[in-house]
C-alpha cells in the first residue's frame, strides 16, 4: 500500500521566450509514492485546469527513459535527485512528505526557453546532422551482422550509443557545454567499421557545428557524466578530442 505526499511545488513559469519569467508556487495532496514525476505534474496540470489557470508545459512522449524529451531541473539537478534516471523514471517515493521542490527548465545559451519547463533543443539535431550519414551499404539485420566487429568494440560502441540526447550534460555543464553529446554520438560510430569512411569529416562537421550553436567549452568537471540518465562516460570526451585533433592534423597535411 503506498503512502500520500502533500508537497510544495516551486515552479517555473514563463509565457514565452521573450517574455520575463518566475516562479510560482503551488501546494498539491495526495500524490502517491508510486507515482512517477511527471505523472505528479500530471496531477498538478489538472489542478490548475479545474481553478481556471494555463497547465504547466513540459515535454515528455514515451515516457519510459528512452526518448529522452522529459528534461528537466528538480532541486538544482538535471533529470532530479536519482544517478542514472530520467524525469519520467524519476518516481515520488524518494522525496518527503511535506517536501518543497523547485522545478526549472534546463538552463543553457543553446538551450533557449520556449514555454515554462519547454527548451528548444534542436541544436542538438543540427549538430548530429552535421554528422552526415554513413555510406557502408549494411542492408537488412543479416547483412548488417556479416561484418564483423570485435566484442570489446562492440561493448564500447554500444555504450556510446546509448545516449538519448536529451540535453542534461549541457544543463549540468556551468559552461554549457555539449562535449558529453558529441563525444558519445562521433565515439560510437568511430568504433564501428561502417563509421570509418566519413569518421573525420564527422569529427570535424560535428565539433564546427557544437562552436557555432553557442555551446561552451568543456573544464572537466565531470558533471556531465554525473547528470547524464544513461550513465555516459566522459572518457568520450577524451575520445572526441583525439578523433578532432587526428582528424584536423590529418585535413591540414592533404
Amino acid at each position: 500500500m503506498s503512502d500520500n505526499l502533500r508537497l510544495t511545488l516551486r515552479v517555473w513559469r514563463q509565457a514565452g521566450p521573450n517574455v520575463r519569467g518566475g516562479f510560482e508556487t503551488y501546494q498539491i495532496d495526495s500524490i502517491s509514492t508510486d507515482a512517477s514525476f511527471l505523472e505528479m505534474l500530471d496531477v498538478l496540470n489538472e489542478q490548475l485546469v479545474t481553478e481556471g489557470k494555463d497547465p504547466v508545459a513540459f515535454e515528455s512522449d514515451c515516457r519510459e527513459g528512452i526518448c529522452g524529451t522529459c528534461g528537466c531541473v528538480v532541486d538544482g539537478m538535471a533529470h532530479g535527485p536519482e544517478m542514472g534516471t530520467t524525469v519520467c523514471q524519476l518516481h515520488m517515493r524518494v522525496f518527503r512528505d511535506g517536501q518543497t521542490i523547485t522545478i526549472e527548465p534546463f538552463r543553457a545559451k543553446a538551450f533557449p526557453i520556449i514555454k515554462d519547463l519547454v527548451v528548444d533543443r534542436d541544436a542538438y539535431d543540427r549538430i548530429q546532422a552535421a554528422g552526415g550519414y554513413n555510406s557502408v551499404n549494411c542492408g537488412n539485420a543479416p547483412d548488417a551482422n556479416s561484418i564483423l566487429v570485435g566484442k570489446d568494440d562492440a561493448s564500447d560502441a554500444f555504450d556510446a550509443a546509448a545516449c538519448i540526447g536529451c540535453g542534461a550534460c549541457a544543463a549540468a555543464c556551468k559552461n554549457g557545454a555539449a562535449m558529453l553529446f558529441v563525444g558519445a554520438k562521433v565515439g560510437h560510430l568511430s568504433m564501428l567499421p561502417q563509421g570509418q569512411p566519413e569518421r573525420q569529416q564527422r569529427a570535424i562537421r560535428m565539433v564546427t557545428q557544437m562552436d557555432e550553436e553557442g555551446f561552451g567549452s568543456c573544464t572537466n568537471t565531470l558533471e556531465c557524466e554525473a547528470a547524464c540518465p544513461k550513465e555516459i562516460s566522459t572518457k568520450w570526451i577524451q575520445r572526441l578530442n583525439s578523433e578532432f585533433m587526428r582528424a584536423s592534423t590529418t585535413s591540414r597535411h592533404h
